[in-house]
């Protein structure tokens, strides 16, 4: 249904195998939640790159498996996810139909904001942990 592949500019991506109609599931992902007393560490890693912020009762860090730390951001996205705090999951669905071999989008700040990433010079800047 979803393949990975290199994406222009970006590394790599996510895109449809086949057409997703809007509000369709795309994946859902386990997580692997790190407690917030390893972000110091990771943050110095690879890892940071793919994380996404984990918070329950204190603010973690997760990283998806599948290809879930692997979609690209926009402030424009195909797709959006939801963190599933309580199943350790994130679900990756389409906003819109998705057409075959289009990359999967997602906004890295959630929803629609147009607020800046928190990223700096191609490296995740973690100011919550």
């Amino acid at each position: 249904m979803i393949y990975y592949q290199s994406s222009a500019g970006k590394g790599r991506g996510v895109f449809a195998g086949r057409q997703f109609e809007a509000e369709e599931l795309i994946e859902r992902v386990p997580v692997i939640v790190f407690p917030a007393a390893e972000c110091a560490v990771l943050e110095k890693t690879l890892v940071d790159a793919y994380d996404f912020t984990w918070e329950t009762e204190e603010t973690q860090t997760a990283l998806a498996l599948g290809y879930g730390s692997l979609y690209n951001h926009s402030f424009e996205p195909n797709a959006r996810y939801v963190r599933l705090f309580e199943s350790e999951e994130i679900e990756f669905t389409a906003l819109r139909r998705i057409e075959k071999d289009e990359e999967i989008l997602i906004n890295y700040n959630g929803g629609d904001l147009r607020s800046r990433l928190v990223f700096e010079e191609s490296r995740w800047h973690r100011e919550d942990c």
